[in-house]
């Protein structure tokens, strides 16, 4: 009996040891001691998702003009074809990783993945700006996206890292600085692409920035990448390890296994500390899951063709549809959507969402988005002081209905899947988003090169076809809202 209360009490010294090894059981106390919102980890998680969402978007006031400057189109009515594949394969290259990527935070922890993606950030989006051709262009985008890792992972890192009660709060952060930043991005490019002419006494046109009038703004956000980097090296570590741990203890020359291979019965199921876990392979067997997934895919379709078409929209010539902005007019009109959502996001959308629920606002917010687009050609037709008003407060509520969506969303699919599948499950999700992504800005470009080939048909002429389609996505995607699976994840 001795003998055998002697090795309970071994046993249970080494569990807590194992557990104090563990970074995920760290966070759980520090969870359980904390008093008040956890603005600190709040403050992260801003930091990286802008981070992550400042280059995706920030090319589009000035892809226009890049292409036009590589003199790859032969015509101006084809710029819009080539500035899309060039949107398009940074959202190829993030197709062909995210899987990868989620698996490895999910086996060696959030955080080593958090500073790889922010690392490449600051290499391949300098190297962008600093792009002479269509292919190097090209090319760099997709290297960035291949190594941009940020945003699945930040995903899961968010729900983790924080009590139950602001997990709302914290996937909220997430969408709203990636929505700031899909926004500010733009807003960067506008005001600070070609410099050497907009601001000729400050850059000279032999100066670095005259000779590569795209790098100022690719420059700017790998500053920022830079100080994010550095920040990101103190953040805590969620991912429970402490059946790794107890595993390396038994084996110290074995291999390494995450938690989710340790303890396991054979039947793809363990236990790892009070935590069920599932196999990787029942993820794709969550219906929850993928129907959430299958909803964000067709939004994100709609919101990267939006952002795209916007801009060129915008900075086309009045004779074709367009608004004839300037690069900074349209930095002007997204920096204010910014400060918009960011008012939106903080102070209407929360108590928004515990009153009428996540599917009421993402549905809601699906249908308003119809009658909006909508409207858009029409907008075309206004000038001064009106023009400016009305296409500001078009574009606020556009990104405020948009970003709605997205938050309710990333909410419902971290509510889908365990912790220890947190980073698959994002990974997966951001596979299946990029696919769709990358057919909108080059599908985008492509209707738009169309649409302004045929300004004198019939049936929806110009730009009209373009707003059309995007409301067709837009109606697609409400319809699919109302997936049964989706609703009983609420």
């Amino acid at each position: 009996m001795a003998d055998d209360a002697g090795i309970v009490l071994l046993e249970k010294k080494g569990d807590d040891d194992d557990h104090q090894k563990c970074h995920g059981c760290n966070i759980d106390r520090l969870k359980q001691e904390q008093r008040g919102v956890p603005y600190i980890n709040l403050s992260f998680i801003w930091l990286v998702s802008l981070c992550t969402a400042l280059p995706i978007s920030s090319l589009f006031p000035y892809l226009y003009f890049m292409i036009r400057d590589f003199h790859i189109a032969k015509e101006e009515e084809d710029i819009g074809f080539y500035a899309g594949f060039v949107a398009s394969s940074f959202m190829i290259g993030r197709a062909m990783t995210s899987i990868f990527w989620g698996k490895l935070a999910d086996r060696y922890g959030r955080k080593p993945i958090i500073l790889i993606g922010t690392f490449t950030v600051i290499i391949f989006n300098t190297l962008f700006g600093l792009s002479t051709s269509f292919w190097l262009a090209i090319s760099t985008r997709f290297l960035l996206g291949c190594f941009n890792c940020l945003l699945g992972v930040i995903r899961a890192y968010a729900a983790e890292v924080v009590s139950e009660e602001y997990t709302a709060l914290s996937l909220s952060v997430v969408s709203t600085s990636r929505g700031i930043g899909l926004i500010l991005g733009p807003a960067i490019g506008g005001y600070l692409a070609q410099p050497a002419e907009k601001y000729p006494n400050f850059f000279s046109q032999s100066s670095v920035f005259g000779r590569f009038p795209y790098f100022l703004p690719s420059l700017v956000i790998s500053v920022y990448a830079t100080g994010v980097l550095i920040a990101c090296w103190w953040i805590p570590e969620t991912l429970h390890t402490h059946c790794r741990v107890a595993q390396e203890m038994l084996n110290p020359n074995g291999p390494g296994y995450p938690p989710n291979e340790v303890n396991n019965d054979g039947n793809g199921e363990g236990e790892c500390g009070d935590q069920k876990i599932k196999s990787e392979g029942s993820l794709m067997r969550n219906r929850p899951l993928m129907a959430v997934i299958v909803v964000y895919c067709v939004f994100s379709l709609q919101e990267i063709a939006y952002s795209e078409i916007f801009s060129l929209w915008a900075v086309s010539d009045r004779s074709y549809g367009g608004l004839s902005f300037s690069s900074q007019d349209v930095g002007e009109v997204l920096a204010i959507s910014g400060l918009g959502l960011l008012v939106f996001q903080l102070l209407v959308y929360p108590p928004l969402e515990k009153t009428l629920g996540l599917l009421v606002i993402i549905r809601l917010s699906a249908f308003m988005l119809i009658p909006l687009l909508s409207c858009y050609p029409s907008i075309a037709t206004l000038s001064g002081v009106a023009l400016h008003l009305v296409i500001n407060c078009a574009s606020i509520l556009k990104n405020a209905l948009s970003i709605s969506l997205v938050t309710g969303l990333f909410i419902l699919l971290n509510k889908a899947v365990p912790q220890s599948q947190r980073g698959a499950a994002n990974g997966i999700s951001m596979t299946a988003m990029s696919i769709f992504k990358s057919f909108g800005p080059a599908g985008g470009g492509v209707l738009f090169s169309w649409a302004q080939k045929r300004q004198v048909a019939t049936f929806l002429p110009g730009d009209e076809m373009v707003f059309f389609v995007l409301n067709l996505v837009q109606l697609v995607g409400l319809i699919l809202t109302f997936i049964p699976y989706i609703s009983h994840r609420q």
